[in-house]
């Protein structure tokens, strides 16, 4: 595996600009997530390190080497995407062995019977080595896709959206899989998502994106606790966090235009008397909907709470997230 690093680099589509004076650092190792909106820049960084791009200005290195002159085959690289990209007239063990059948590669046939073997138990699809791709189902035909860039054991994986097209149970137990792999391989993997429950719980690293730039980056708990802005901290929770004015409790420092609220910051039993608009029991935990002068606010409750639509609840802010008029982070 090797360290990725980025220097200064930019890309544009004619007037688009798509990618603005990036510097990013990917450690050797590290499971690091970009995380943003369509259109932020995440794919095409990807295609950039890749080489599948070219870049318009900056330098990106693999392993210490300066690649941009490199084809992609030469970077060496495996790329996974959103779509399964499979042959659908080879059968599983046909399509895995693809890649290392590479004249660059010169794999012998014992060695790729070897790689095969291992990476089809690592994903838990020996029983189905024989079958024909179309015999697959999503899921399974995803895991084949992750296998193939698997047994070509590259300096980096990249990984495009791969469980997006995925329904929910899938995407749960592929990014446990991932995470998985990932830590018993030692590989250093970079992930595009939009989903934040995938940066949050495979990532050792998050870097968020916007209009091409990138505007942070750390640990997902650092992103998630101490984000240096308004867009950053609404890219990360799951319920959202919640935004309100600076005045609706009294207590914002000078200068703050918003306070963000994580819902588990939103303390009940005094402060302010909000209405109870919906109640969501979800077995371990209960989100309460409230509404304040106008403002909606989810926050978590007790899974025994005995509140109901309708219920006044009094709330307080605790350790409340403050921004200026722009969006920037006051501290």
């Amino acid at each position: 595996m090797a360290e990725v690093i980025l220097k200064n680099v930019s890309k544009s589509f004619g007037k688009t600009v798509a990618v603005s004076d990036i510097d990013m650092t990917i450690p050797d190792g590290a499971f690091v997530v970009l995380l943003g909106p369509t259109g932020a820049g995440k794919t095409t960084t990807l295609r950039l390190i890749s080489g599948l791009e070219t870049l318009d200005g900056g330098e990106i290195s693999i392993g210490g080497r300066v690649v941009n002159g490199e084809t992609p085959a030469q970077r060496d690289v495996a790329m996974v995407f959103q779509q399964y990209s499979l042959y659908p007239h080879l059968t599983v063990r046909e399509n895995l062995e693809f890649p290392l059948k590479s004249p660059i590669l010169k794999t012998l046939p014992e060695e790729i019977k070897r790689k095969v073997d291992e990476v089809a138990s690592v994903l838990q699809i020996t029983h189905k080595l024989d079958n024909k791709a179309t015999a697959l189902s999503g899921g399974e035909m995803q895991r084949v896709s992750i296998g193939r860039a698997l047994v070509r054991e590259p300096q980096v994986y990249l990984m495009d959206e791969p469980l997006s097209s995925l329904d929910a149970k899938l995407r749960t137990d592929l990014r446990i899989e991932l995470k998985r792999i990932q830590a018993s391989l030692g590989a250093t993997i970079l992930y595009v998502t939009h989903d934040q429950i995938e940066a949050m719980t495979m990532a050792t690293h998050v870097g968020v994106l916007n209009e091409g730039k990138l505007v942070q980056f750390g640990t997902p708990r650092e992103i998630y606790e101490n984000p240096n802005s308004l867009y950053v901290a609404s890219r990360l929770g799951q319920p959202r966090i919640n935004i309100l004015p600076a005045d609706l409790f009294g207590t914002a420092p000078k200068g703050a235009h918003r306070i963000g609220l994580r819902p588990e910051h939103v303390m009940q039993g005094e402060g302010r008397a909000a209405q109870v608009g919906r109640v969501e029991r979800l077995g371990d935990h209960t989100r309460l909907h409230l509404r304040l002068d106008g403002h909606d606010i989810t926050t978590l409750a007790d899974p025994h709470t005995g509140y109901t639509p309708g219920s006044e609840v009094k709330i307080a802010p605790h350790n409340p997230l403050c921004f200026d008029a722009a969006g920037n982070r006051i501290y």
